[in-house]
């Protein structure tokens, strides 16, 4: 992920007021209200998350510092940092910005306001293989999470009964307060205090949940995960989070991916790196040899004479591209390997070989040297 000065477009000694200015511009750039494209809500997040750090002045000092190791408290720092989810980043955008103008004239009218009654949204993390990663796969994910009651069908009021129309806001949620000043009248609108701002009243809960609409419980969620993910990469699945109370709309599932190491490859991007290593003999002989891939283990083919650092491109054998049909490669650097300890037969074998091989070719002559010898230098 890229650094927070960096994802908000500042300078590192950006006064507080730039910072801010830079947020609200970007934020309103990738709300998810305002930008149905692909990966905005993603880009929400982050520079929500980087605004949050760089606003609050302790946990920007220990970013300026340690990254974001001082706000882990991996370096003393000990802020609790993590990454924030929509609900989160939504929430810090409209308690910095939500009262300006209000929400009509941030996003035209069209963002209804936030439902009260949503419930949270939880967080997995999921461990995958680089076989997995090759090949995408689908995981069952058991969640211990709130669950919608069912004695009462998540409405919270006793089996039999139904909760009954607030008398205060007469079902509406909202409260409007007029009051009269120099200016001319001010009508504030707030939650109802007798409801909570849901409108109902339930007036016999149910004995199971005590009214909540919701129980702890545990479930089984199938997750597909694509080909070609890497680690911090996440998926989202609506509604697949903890029951709303009352029959509120559910939260969000997120899915952190964390790919296991597989000390035969070294990733670079979609592309495989693996080493290869080979005797004197082999290198110069050559032939064939197996290499693994994530597909299965393929052979190749090394050339008589073959030296170090050999590198060899089996296309399409590295990983999948993320959302697309098309392949990284696997790349087969070779070594020569050369023993550290020699049994008196291969001692003997080797200074009769010394005698027959001669002395190694003279390195020729690189660039800058034919260049100098050209100019006469």
């Amino acid at each position: 992920m890229s650094d927070f000065y960096t994802l908000l477009g500042v300078e590192r000694d950006a006064a507080d007021p730039d910072i801010k200015k830079a947020y609200r511009k970007l934020a309103m750039e990738y709300h998810p209200d305002r930008n149905p494209a692909a990966g905005a809500e993603a880009r929400f997040k982050e520079i929500t998350e980087a605004y949050e750090v760089l606003r609050d002045p302790q946990k920007r000092a220990a970013y300026d510092r340690y990254g974001k190791a001082g706000l882990s408290g991996a370096a003393g720092g000990g802020f609790g940092f993590h990454h924030v989810d929509l609900s989160e980043a939504l929430n810090i955008f409209m308690r910095d910005f939500g009262g300006v103008g209000g929400l009509d004239s941030l996003f035209g009218g069209g963002r209804q306001r936030e439902d009260g009654r949503r419930g949270q949204d939880v967080r997995v993390n999921v461990r995958l293989s680089l076989a997995d990663v090759a090949l995408g796969v689908k995981k069952n994910i058991k969640l211990k999470t709130l669950e919608r009651c069912a004695n009462c069908q998540g409405s919270g009021a006793k089996p039999g009964t139904k909760p009954t129309s607030c008398g205060t806001c007469g079902g509406s949620g909202e409260v409007r307060r007029a009051a009269r000043s120099m200016f001319g009248q001010f009508v504030s609108v707030a939650a109802c205090p007798t409801c909570g701002g849901e409108g109902t009243i339930i007036a016999e809960p149910c004995e199971v949940c005590r009214g909540e609409g919701r129980v702890r419980g545990e479930r089984m969620v199938a997750v597909e995960i694509p080909a070609g993910v890497s680690t911090n990469n996440y998926l989202t699945l609506r509604g697949q989070g903890a029951a709303g109370p009352r029959n509120g709309p559910a939260g969000d599932l997120l899915v952190m991916l964390d790919i296991k190491d597989d000390d035969r490859f070294e990733r670079q991007g979609d592309d495989l790196v693996h080493d290869l290593s080979v005797s004197f003999s082999q290198a110069a002989l050559g032939g064939e040899f197996p290499v693994p891939t994530p597909y299965g283990d393929e052979r190749i083919r090394l050339q008589p004479g073959t030296q170090t650092e050999t590198v060899i491109r089996l296309k399409g054998k590295g990983l999948p591209v993320l959302g697309q049909s098309t392949k990284g490669d696997l790349l087969v650097h070779v070594h020569v390997w050369t023993p550290e300890r020699l049994t008196d037969e291969q001692e003997r074998l080797f200074r009769e070989l010394a005698k027959l091989e001669g002395e190694a070719p003279t390195r020729s002559p690189g660039f800058w040297s034919k260049l100098k010898e050209a100019l006469g230098a």
